[in-house]
């Protein structure tokens, strides 16, 4: 009988050990997990005539994490940044990515930029089960389903696109005209901004494209000529939309310019090589002005500007990406000490709906768009916003 159960045991015990090692120790940490660090991957436009996005928002999320890293880290793990350059190219960012997931072994991927890169990345990201935090992407289609995968900060682009066509309509003026872009970027926006101008019974009377490399605009600009808008909506990102601005000024043209949020990167640095000529372009922002110290959130990146980001800047995508990385820091947080890829989902989507130094974000299982703040600005001579 005691030589029965001895053996009896001897085979559970076995197969405990054959089945479940879990139960003698912790369950393995996900890739970029250690004792000591958490390393987060990004790739983003860091080089050419749209960098100012990319180095502006890595900027603003280091800051973050310096303050996080000083503080001794998230339940003891200090957050490593790994960057690459895509110089804007969505095959470069597919390149990137395959390498930040399969060699650096990262936890999860932030701080992307544009549509198309974005576009380029999520399959790869998803098939490895990957977070992808906070793209500086607003475009509709990535926002109509919930992803597990992907959680954004920034509101939509429609949210801006409503906010300046309801502007419009309200001042009375029936007709636009729409640059945009030539990327998958300009074609989906500008998609949507004919869906709302529709609901909103104003006339898109042209839509005209633009390259992204484009020298001048002359062209679009004699086109514009014949359409007589009552205004221009830009739906373009970075230096074309200071080209564009150049040439629309010396022709003479007076209908009132309207961008999006990423239309203009390089506030101070645009007005002066336009020499004056960006007064009275309408942007919409989706972020509180950086200098705007009376909002808790702008005051707190003021301050750790000063400690650990050298001159003060005045950029709306420092700014952005700084709350960026101080939304994911409270989801790590959340997540615990035995971090895991489901125990950070888990965290972002338990935040529900909150304020981040006064900066509104919404989570849950069936949300992932996070924030729906929109403003409109109107810019000064000299580079300054004021509503």
């Amino acid at each position: 009988m005691k030589l029965s159960i001895s053996r009896r045991t001897l085979v559970a015990g076995g197969a405990a050990l054959a089945l479940g090692p879990g139960l003698l120790r912790p369950a393995r940490a996900d890739n970029g997990v250690t004792d000591s660090t958490i390393r987060i991957g990004q790739s983003a436009v860091f080089s050419g005539p749209a960098k100012d996005f990319g180095v502006d928002y890595r900027a603003g999320i280091q800051l973050y994490f310096d303050r996080v890293n000083k503080s001794g880290g998230i339940h003891g793990r200090k957050i490593e940044l790994v960057t690459y350059d895509d110089a804007y190219e969505p095959a470069k960012t597919a390149v990137n990515t395959a390498k930040l997931i399969d060699e650096d072994k990262v936890f999860a991927l932030t701080g992307y930029v544009a549509t198309g890169n974005l576009a380029a990345a999520m399959p790869l990201a998803e098939k490895a089960g990957v977070p992808m935090f906070a793209p500086l992407v607003g475009t509709t289609s990535f926002r109509t389903k919930t992803n597990r995968y992907l959680f954004h900060v920034r509101a939509g682009y429609d949210l801006e696109l409503r906010k300046i066509i309801s502007h419009l309509s309200t001042l009375g003026i029936q007709s636009i005209a729409v640059v945009y872009q030539d990327s998958a970027f300009g074609k989906s926006n500008l998609a949507t901004c004919e869906q709302l101008a529709a609901e909103y019974k104003v006339k898109v009377v042209q839509t005209l494209p633009m390259a992204i490399a484009a020298e001048d605009a002359k062209q679009v600009i004699g086109g514009l000529a014949e359409g007589r808008p009552g205004a221009v909506v830009m739906i373009m990102a970075g230096r074309m939309t200071e080209v564009f601005i150049r040439d629309y000024r010396a022709s003479g043209a007076a209908a009132p310019l309207y961008t999006l949020s990423v239309g203009i990167t390089d506030a101070a640095g645009s007005a002066k090589r336009l020499e004056g000529k960006l007064a009275g372009l309408v942007t919409a922002s989706i972020v509180p002005p950086p200098g705007a110290q009376r909002v808790p959130i702008v005051a707190d990146y003021q301050r750790d500007r000063a400690e650990f980001g050298g001159q003060k800047i005045d950029s709306y995508t420092a700014l952005e990406g700084y709350i960026v990385a101080r939304v994911m820091a409270e989801g790590l947080r959340r997540a615990g000490k035995a971090l895991t890829r489901d125990s950070f989902i888990a965290g972002l989507e338990s935040i529900g709906s909150t304020r981040f130094g006064d900066f509104p974000v919404d989570y849950s299982a069936k949300n992932h768009n996070g924030s729906t703040f929109v403003d409109l600005e109107m810019y000064t001579r000299d580079g300054q916003l004021r509503r």
